[in-house]
């Protein structure tokens, strides 16, 4: 199947595996709620010339499509099609979404076996029904934690605000039937693994085959500049499980010279983590 200028990437893995970055858009955030609590004097050259007139960072809708023998994966499904107008307008919503770009990527949609998602945030999870409120992808299973569903639909104001509750319930049946009680391997090679912090029901994704291992670790490892485990951003539900969790995994795949796949980043998603005495650098591939 060719490829082509839809996918900024692709992973080959050996034994028929291969991870193909496709970017379904993107939007802006708030910097000072990006860059959480790390104070503006360090982070002010960080961002350089990417503010906006409102201070918004731009943030890229990274989305993976894992081929395996056994099927294929999609990782993440961006915000999608169903977006206000006002919500664009205040988000800057751009680009194709998901389906669009899949297609134009050479990936039919309706050919993915199961879709996982890091969690469902509206940037994440906002793509798993099209413009007319069908399942985008009729024969997949979807893969998010358990508790991040209940987190998801909780009615607790903060979870109101940050997840499009109205959305979710829509496909809370569909997501039930595939909801994941902690680590799984979705299909042979492809795991899913709790994380916690950003939401507490978050997780990543590690794809692994004969030639090495990708790992996809949603909004803990969203920009380069993440690779610094004290680096959290304002919208973490639990920083403290974040900087704890990413100092272990950054820490493996820094060992293990595991490549990563950054959620937002635009300009050099994709990369691998080398020690910096007691916390990490990105080194763009």
């Amino acid at each position: 199947m060719s490829l082509n200028e839809a996918v900024d990437a692709r992973i080959d893995l050996g034994g028929g595996t291969t991870v193909a970055l496709v970017v379904a858009g993107s939007f802006r955030s708030d910097a000072g709620s990006i860059l959480g609590p790390a104070p503006w004097v360090l982070w002010r050259d960080v961002v350089g010339d990417e503010l906006d007139a409102d201070r918004r960072l731009f943030q890229a809708l990274n989305c993976l499509l894992v081929e395996t023998p056994a099927g294929r994966v999609l990782v993440e499904t961006g915000i999608g099609e169903r977006v206000p107008e006002k919500m664009r307008r205040v988000r800057g919503v751009a680009g194709d979404p998901i389906l669009p770009a899949l297609r134009t990527a050479g990936f039919e949609p309706a050919t993915v076996d199961v879709v996982a998602m890091s969690h469902l945030h509206f940037d994440h999870a906002g793509g798993l029904l099209d413009t007319d409120g069908r399942r985008a992808f009729p024969r997949a299973t979807i893969v998010a934690q358990r508790a991040e569903w209940e987190i998801a639909l909780d009615d607790n104001p903060r979870n109101t605000a940050a997840y499009d509750q109205p959305e979710l319930r829509l496909v809370e049946a569909w997501g039930a039937e595939g909801a994941a009680d902690g680590e799984r391997e979705v299909l042979p090679g492809v795991t899913v693994v709790p994380t916690g912090g950003h939401s507490g029901g978050h997780q990543g994704v590690v794809v692994r085959g004969p030639r090495g291992v990708v790992a996809f670790f949603g909004d803990l490892a969203m920009r380069p500049w993440s690779a610094n485990p004290r680096w959290v951003t304002a919208f973490d539900d639990f920083p403290l499980d974040s900087v704890r969790v990413k100092a272990r995994l950054f820490d493996r795949a820094a060992e293990e010279g595991w490549t990563i796949v950054l959620s937002h980043e635009a300009k050099v998603p994709i990369g691998r983590l080398e020690r910096d005495r007691d916390r990490f650098r990105w080194v763009p591939r």
